[in-house]
């Protein structure tokens, strides 16, 4: 059985740029990594068609915020979705 059309791996920009999620992901995921405050953070990052999604723990709404902050900031994301959680 095949499933046509679902797969997306890659966005074309306004600017006739290609961002590839997966790009994205790596970028994110480096960023919160070198953000001293989030080092310690398991957050997983998730993106489709440059919006990220942030799911996972944080020590503080703090921590989420900063988090939220810091996928932004990458070029290519769009938006962000927060799915993270204070423990």
């Amino acid at each position: 059985m095949a499933i046509l059309g679902c797969a997306s791996t890659a966005t074309k920009e306004g600017t006739g740029e290609y961002v590839d999620d997966s790009v994205i992901t790596t970028k994110v995921k480096a960023a919160i990594f070198n953000e001293p405050l989030l080092k310690s953070a398991e957050i997983n990052v998730e993106t489709f068609k440059g919006v990220v999604q942030l799911s996972g723990f944080v020590s503080s709404r703090s921590n989420v915020n900063k988090a939220i902050e810091v996928a932004r900031s990458v070029s290519g994301v769009k938006s962000v979705k927060d799915d993270m959680r204070v423990k």
